[in-house]
């Protein structure tokens, strides 16, 4: 059988449909095999390989017959395992990107949403990239216009990124205009949070040098609360989405954070 999916007349690769089973499972919370198979048209085999590859990375939890929901705190895939490069991702480094001004230096922290953000800086000029991400850094090395400052410290396994010696020293010695940092999980109570303890601490310190602070997540990770906070809505001037799901509209309406979406 072909991977891909008969969605009514749109055809559905094999990473678009995890995609939107991830989203799908996130808004039933709870879903069986019989029902996954008849609403995207595809068979149960197909459907139990997705739901095993979806689990393994960490987005959903199978059940028997089934999946689930991912518990509201929010464990975190390797880079190399994420269904990374989403419209949704694409959507919200498009945005983020026209927060951007020429001349700007700014930290751009881990995470697949960063990722896609870096990839299309190549359309700013005179910017100064402060990173510990070696993904990041080698994206951003060939791009005219854009210097990188990669932070130091231990290479953190299956991350391609570095945490702990030697950030301290050189994060209090600067000052940028602009942190874009990637969030695990944001809830309203919370503000952004992440399941590493080492990497949280680095996202606080990032914070802290930085004259304005902008959160990077798609609607999935809204709502959600992972283990450890670093940044509250008070040190949040702008939360960049992709959409605003209609049960949030309201309380995020309310909400006392400036919101930027398509």
């Amino acid at each position: 059988m072909s991977d891909m999916t008969n969605n009514g007349d749109k055809i559905l690769f094999a990473e678009e449909r995890k995609r939107k089973l991830v989203d799908y499972i996130n808004e039933k919370r709870s879903v069986t095999v019989p029902q996954l198979c008849s609403d995207f048209s595809v068979s149960s085999a197909t459907i139990r390989n997705d739901l095993r590859e979806l689990d393994e990375a960490g987005f959903i939890t199978r059940t028997h017959g089934g999946a689930i929901r991912k518990s509201k705190t929010r464990n975190e895939p390797v880079i190399d395992k994420r269904v990374s490069g989403s419209e949704e991702k694409k959507t919200v480094a498009r945005l983020a990107l026209e927060c951007i001004d020429d001349g700007d230096t700014i930290i751009l922290d881990v995470g697949t949403t960063i990722v896609e953000l870096a990839r299309i800086l190549n359309k700013k000029r005179d910017i100064t990239v402060v990173t510990n991400d070696l993904t990041i850094a080698s994206i951003l090395e060939p791009f005219e216009g854009v210097q990188v400052v990669i932070i130091g410290g231990i290479l953190r396994s299956g991350f391609h990124c570095t945490i702990n010696h030697g950030t301290a020293s050189l994060l209090n010695a600067i000052t940028v205009d602009k942190a874009f940092m990637g969030a695990n999980a944001f809830s309203l109570e919370r503000g952004a949070s992440a399941p590493d303890l080492s990497q949280a601490e680095m996202k606080k310190q990032m914070i802290s040098v930085a004259s304005k602070v902008f959160i990077l997540c798609d609607h999935t990770k809204l709502e959600t609360n992972s283990f450890m906070n670093f940044a509250s809505l008070k040190e949040t001037d702008l939360l960049i989405t992709d959409k605003i799901p209609e049960n949030f509209k309201e309380s995020y309406g309310d909400a006392d954070v400036e919101i930027l979406t398509s």
